[in-house]
């Protein structure tokens, strides 16, 4: 007969974690340790933001330009592996975008002399290279005319013909130039003809002639002054009547907005400039001047004389023996009659003397020569519309209204005064409010399954759902089996009595067997293992009393039991 070992009825979470088999532990130990990893990786990915891809294969200064810009901005970025991208966050890369594209950036890459590097390779024809290096001469330019401030990007065509000895007559090369500028900036036409010498000086035998430059709007900017038609004067005084409305029209934005806000009023100025060039001569003669300040150009002094027949007459005595006196030139347009004491009719009476004195003095005269400006303002019109104010009374409900007459008034004056209001001149400056009419957009609602917030939800969502059904598969599929085993009761004292009662080689009776272990069963749990093993002694006592006498009696013998 095999002596029972009895079992504790309550074990610990050790005990009946050693009760498992190797399978069962070493299943529970793999889901234990995955499901560990998969919760620290879901609260790592929980706090690790997404990071997209904003500008990748950048050039070194364009990426400079950029990542600066970022730190600008207090954007967080990263590089990718080997610094080929520039990584952001996720919910950031369209707002970045937009932002930087204001900015200008990136510029691109524009590919220089550096083309002649890998030029030099076995196999290229001279074609090749003759076209390799018509793309480094235009990047060369390209990279010049973009240094200038007002200009944002541009590009150079050139067209190099194929110089060949054998014609007479060489075809010209010629250039064309694509420029984009800046916001607000515009090219005067120095830096017009600046951007002309440069092309046609960097390439040999073109003439600035055949260099042509446009602007992003396909507007010809380089027109030759010398074309006899005069259209290079009206193209450059139409640009300055633009600049000159585009000044004033600033200026009363600039003075309205601050009161009136943004966006609430338009203006639009009209000027009237003159360009006519007129050129007035005159003289101014002054009355003659007093002999003392006269000046003589030109003196005759003409004399002659002879005996005449005429006797002598007159008084005698000193009086008229006195010679002649000096002769004067009328002055003031009056001859002056010589005194008969001159002697000269004396003279003439006397004798057959002549005497002509003949004096040009010069004549004060001013010639004035007055060339009047170009480009003078004229006239001046002014219309400014100002937008309703909007105000919210007291029930919190927003209502529009007109200005008041007295401050259309105040506008009005601040708009004469930022133009220059002259009504001699014939000014006209009309201010007038009314509601600013609002485009309604209708826009098609996208279905739901497409919404940037719902897909922006599901990616920012995918990562713990992801983990948190991984880590419930595993803790199902492995965790949970064993917990299962682990927590199934010990093996009952059925077994223990079925094995004493097979050492005796007595058949039991099933069904009261049944009932007595089940009521064995639950005495045995609710009582402590040293009442458990003498109620199974009493029992075995009370059920088989020649067993328990036989093995008592091998115990007195001291002999081993059969």
């Amino acid at each position: 007969m095999t002596a029972a070992v009895a079992f504790p009825v309550n074990p610990s979470f050790f005990q009946r974690l050693a009760g498992l088999d190797q399978a069962q532990k070493l299943r529970l130990a793999l889901g234990v340790v995955l499901f560990v990893a998969i919760g620290i990786v879901g609260v790592m990915m929980g706090r690790q933001a997404e990071w997209r891809v904003l500008y990748a294969n950048l050039p070194d200064k364009d990426g400079g330009a950029v990542v600066a810009q970022l730190s600008q901005m207090n954007v967080p970025y990263q590089y990718a592996a080997g610094g080929g991208a520039i990584l952001v966050p996720a919910d950031r890369v369209y707002d970045t975008r937009l932002k930087l594209a204001s900015q200008g950036l990136p510029k691109g890459a524009v590919t220089g002399y550096e083309l002649m590097d890998s030029a030099n390779r076995f196999g290229m024809t001279q074609f090749q290279e003759r076209l390799t290096f018509q793309r480094g001469l235009e990047g060369e330019l390209t990279r010049t005319i973009q240094a200038l401030a007002s200009v944002q990007s541009a590009r150079v065509h050139l067209a190099l013909p194929n110089q060949n000895g054998f014609f007479r007559d060489q075809q010209k090369p010629s250039a064309s130039v694509l420029v984009s500028m800046n916001a607000g900036r515009t090219l005067d036409r120095a830096q017009l003809a600046g951007i002309v010498h440069l092309v046609s000086s960097s390439v040999p035998e073109m003439d600035p002639k055949a260099v042509s430059v446009l602007d992003d709007t396909g507007k010809l900017l380089s027109t030759p002054a010398e074309s006899g038609n005069g259209m290079g004067a009206d193209a450059q005084q139409l640009q300055y009547v633009q600049q000159m409305e585009q000044l004033y029209s600033s200026r009363i934005l600039d003075i309205l907005e601050p009161v009136v806000g943004r966006q609430n009023v338009r203006a639009q100025v009209t000027a009237d400039l003159d360009f006519s060039q007129t050129e007035s001569t005159s003289e101014a003669f002054k009355p003659n001047q007093t002999p003392d300040s006269t000046a003589i150009r030109s003196q005759q002094l003409l004399e002659s004389g002879g005996a005449g027949s005429t006797a002598p007459s007159g008084v005698p005595g000193a009086t008229s023996n006195q010679p002649p006196g000096p002769s004067s030139a009328p002055i003031n347009g009056a001859a002056q009659a010589l005194s008969p004491a001159g002697g000269a009719s004396g003279l003439a009476a006397s004798s057959n003397a002549r005497r002509e004195s003949i004096i040009n003095y010069e004549v004060d005269k001013t010639i004035r020569v007055v060339r009047g400006g170009t480009g003078i303002v004229k006239r001046i019109s002014a219309a400014v519309i100002i937008n309703h104010q909007t105000t919210t009374d007291t029930k919190g409900k927003t209502v529009t209204a007109a200005m008041s007459d007295a401050q259309m008034e105040k506008l009005t004056a601040l708009v004469r005064e930022t133009v220059g209001f002259n009504k001699e001149r014939g000014d006209s400056v009309n201010v007038m409010t009314a509601p600013f009419t609002k485009e309604k957009v209708n826009v098609e609602p996208l279905p739901v399954w497409q919404q940037p917030e719902l897909l922006d939800l599901a990616r920012s969502l995918a990562w713990p759902v992801g983990t948190l059904l991984f880590g419930a598969l595993v803790l199902m599929g492995a965790i949970r089996p064993a917990l299962k085993v682990m927590a199934q009761p010990p093996p009952r004292e059925l077994e223990r009595v079925g094995q004493v009662d097979a050492v005796e080689g007595e058949e039991p009776d099933r069904p009261m067997l049944a009932e007595q272990n089940a009521a064995s069963a639950t005495k045995l749990i609710e009582a402590s293992p040293a009442d458990l093993a003498l109620e199974e002694a009493r029992k075995l006592t009370r059920d088989n009393p020649a067993a328990v006498a036989n093995i008592v009696k091998t115990w007195i013998n001291g002999e081993a039991p059969s």
